[in-house]
């Protein structure tokens, strides 16, 4: 058995928050003993009495006499008292924390309460409760899996600061740190200022001379809103009192936004007032999901939806191995173009709906970037979407940084857009993507007289300084590179003159497609694109294919499992997309294009896949551009196909969301696939393989693709890290198993 952290620890108010701390403390083995202070002797009675402490004392130093660590759980108002009381008892390596839900005052007392003993303060909140209170409420597992946040100030023992942090984190909870500032304000925002909205509804509507009627009519809205105004009152006044200066600032930018509210009914301003609704409805997703620890899609569905690969904080699929895939599988919209079409139809004069769109974490992320400038956005439902669009030169600029999430695309594309903007912008993104170069792109706006500044080693965060004109460039691009492409032909509708982009090989184009949708012309010299600033866009109506890059897992995995005979209809077959097609057949996959046809200006065809025989290749590199996010999946045909397959000019996969060379050919070796490494690309030898951990690093098509290995695999295999599969194929995991894949997500 472990030693314990502490070896004996203090409680100040044994409420139940206190109390649950005494007892977590005492079920996870954290202290020889545990012991209380209390003003109430029947309080420390009971908590004896339930075994949650060892003793007890009324006198507050004589409590905290031998402890090395002393949690103080009392009303904030009262704290300095509590902590001038205890000191005289504290020895001089005793630790002292709080659970105060303002920090600002606390610390204030505790630096004059404590005196030289100060450096040993660690503030702290726990963000956990129930509706009971009291000693009799005590409950070990109240800090599991919930938040504590630690305010270390700058004179906080840093060690002491360790301490508390691992006693949290033992007992289960997820542990946070900022400043007491940020604290108060982000508390008074979230936390106070609904409480104190709650409390004023029921008290304005009580103060009615028929606030009986009121109240017997009002529906559920009305309940679950002032459910809080039920909480406390003592408590919340010393909050209130407490917190006064973070509370009053967070009333005052309520106040405006009420006032945005009242100023848009009176004029019945329809797309002031969508533009606030939808705003606040995608915000209020975005909030349940980092607060349950979920994707936004999740959050987007619902919280009674059903259980998916993207309601987990960060899943682990379990693969279990064979089995074969058939049926007709409908996978979501291409990624691409659901970007591209939130972007140009925010900038297109009129509404224009889409049909398709993916409801995947990335092209989500583009969406709110969208509407953060202002632009008001119907949905997503089901794919659709209605954009009431402000024109070339209608955002607004964002009252904060635009968070793009894992979205490379969102984040290159708009630095072009942005470039030729009146306004300030800052591009940010999770861990993921702020490892991803940023430097190709702003090298050629900078040419075209855009100010971009990127961070360490060119990387994110992305600044564009708004109000630069911008003059027309020819860019020949170094690699070949969509992105690049398009973040030069989106500032070049800002440029004066003629922009033209020539590629050394073909990409896709999308981009220029959709421009073309738009009524924005683009003229298009073999492997050129030309488009001339200071035109205009104009709304239409969109339908977005199925993914090929989606698409492409399924490919794969039908044609590698005996017996597989798969649909998959509607598929985007834009020819600068179908790589993976012709990668797959050169290796002899059984796949026919069905039911080809236009949908909105881009070629769709129903492709049928069947199992077959593969034989192992040298890739061609004209197709290497083509098929550049299909590879980990052409990786695993190639591991099932007989003999070599061979990718050079494959570069570009080593700056993907990971470096897909790399990651795939560690994913290979946990698997026993024989393989070699080179700068550019990789050999495989195909043949049979077993199972074993794959660590995917949060890139989506690792994952998915090392799902599809289980088809072929002699042994279960366990794909860690799959939280990011939610940001291009929002269901994977159901509609994988529903067609045959033995999955299970853990």
């Amino acid at each position: 058995m472990s030693e314990p952290l502490f070896n004996r620890i203090a409680i100040i108010g044994l409420g139940l928050i206190g109390g649950s701390f005494a007892a977590a403390a005492r079920e996870n083995g954290l202290a020889r003993s545990i012991v209380a202070g209390s003003r109430s002797a029947r309080t420390l009675e009971q908590g004896i009495a339930l075994g949650v402490v060892d003793d007890g004392s009324q006198d507050l130093a004589e409590a905290v006499k031998g402890a090395d660590l002393v949690f103080v759980s009392t009303p904030v108002s009262a704290m300095g008292k509590v902590l001038a009381a205890l000191k005289p008892g504290l020895s001089r390596t005793a630790i002292v924390t709080d659970g105060g839900s303002v920090k600002g005052n606390v610390i204030s007392a505790a630096r004059q309460a404590l005196g030289e003993h100060y450096s040993r303060f660690v503030p702290g909140h726990p963000i956990a409760g129930k509706e009971k209170s009291g000693v009799s409420a005590a409950d070990a597992t109240l800090y599991r899996d919930h938040r504590v946040i630690l305010t270390p100030t700058d004179d906080t023992d840093p060690a002491a600061t360790a301490k508390v942090r691992a006693i949290w984190t033992a007992m289960g909870a997820e542990v946070l740190q900022m400043s007491p500032q940020y604290h108060d304000q982000v508390l008074a925002e979230t936390s106070h200022l609904p409480h104190l909205l709650a409390f004023s509804l029921v008290d304005t509507l009580a103060r009615q001379g028929d606030s009986n009627e009121i109240f017997r009519y009002a529906a559920g809205g009305f309940r679950d809103f002032t459910r809080i105004a039920s909480s406390d009152p003592v408590m919340w006044h010393d909050i209130f009192r407490e917190n006064k200066a973070a509370l009053l600032q967070a009333l005052g930018l309520f106040s405006d936004g009420i006032d945005r509210f009242r100023d848009a009914v009176e004029k019945g301003d329809s797309d002031a007032l969508m533009g606030i609704m939808t705003r606040a409805n995608s915000a209020r997703a975005h909030f349940m999901a980092m607060n349950g620890r979920t994707s936004y899609t999740r959050a987007q569905l619902g919280e009674d939806s059903i259980m998916t690969d993207s309601s987990k904080a960060n899943p682990t699929y379990l693969m279990t191995p064979g089995g074969k895939l058939n049926g007709r599988i409908r996978v979501p919209g291409d990624k691409s173009m659901s970007h591209r079409s939130i972007m140009l139809g925010s900038l297109a004069d009129g509404v224009t709906e889409v049909e398709g769109f993916l409801e995947g974490e990335d092209a989500l992320a583009t969406l709110q970037a969208f509407r953060d400038m202002g632009v008001v956005i119907e949905g997503p439902t089901n794919g659709q979407v209605t954009i009431h669009g402000v024109g070339l030169n209608g955002l607004k600029a964002p009252e904060k940084p635009l968070y793009m999430g894992n979205s490379g695309t969102s984040m290159r594309l708009l630095t072009g857009l942005l470039a030729g903007q009146a306004f300030d912008v800052e591009l940010t993104g999770d861990a993921s993507l702020s490892k991803r170069p940023m430097e190709r792109v702003a090298k050629p706006l900078r040419e075209m007289g855009a100010q971009i500044t990127t961070g360490n080693e060119g990387r994110p965060p992305v600044r564009i300084r708004g109000g630069q004109p911008l003059k027309a460039i020819h860019y020949d691009l170094p690699m070949a590179s969509a992105q690049v492409k398009s973040a030069v032909l989106l500032g070049g509708l800002y440029a004066e003159g003629e922009t033209s982009v020539t590629e050394p090989a073909p990409t896709r184009d999308h981009t220029e497609r959709m421009l073309g949708g738009f009524g924005y012309a683009v003229r298009r010299d073999g492997a050129t694109s030309v488009v001339s600033g200071g035109g205009k866009l104009t709304a239409c109506k969109l339908e977005v294919p199925a993914d090929i890059s989606s698409a492409a897992f399924f490919l794969v995995g039908a044609s590698i499992a005996e017996g597989s005979d798969v649909t998959l209809p509607h598929v985007g077959i834009n020819p600068t997309r179908t790589g993976v097609i012709d990668i797959l057949k050169l290796m002899g996959a059984d796949i026919r294009l069905e039911n080809q046809r236009d949908a909105g200006g881009e070629p769709v065809a129903d492709i049928v896949v069947k199992s077959a025989p593969l034989k192992g290749i040298v890739i061609p590199e004209a197709l290497v551009p083509l098929a550049i996010d299909e590879f980990p999946a052409i990786f695993i045909a190639a591991a099932c196909a007989e003999g070599d397959t061979i990718l050079h000019g494959a570069e570009e996969l080593r700056v993907k969301e990971s470096d897909r060379i790399q990651v795939m050919a560690d994913g290979l070796a946990a698997l026993g696939v024989d393989h070699e490494v080179f700068d550019d690309g990789i050999r495989i030898t195909g043949g049979a393989f077993g199972g074993g951990e794959v660590q995917s690093h949060g890139d989506h098509r690792i994952a998915m693709s090392f799902a599809m290995a289980a088809l072929r695999a002699n042994g279960p295999i366990t794909i860690h890290d799959c939280a990011n599969v939610a940001t291009s194929f929002p269901g994977f995991a159901q509609l994988a198993g529903h067609a045959g894949l033995n999955l299970e997500v853990k």
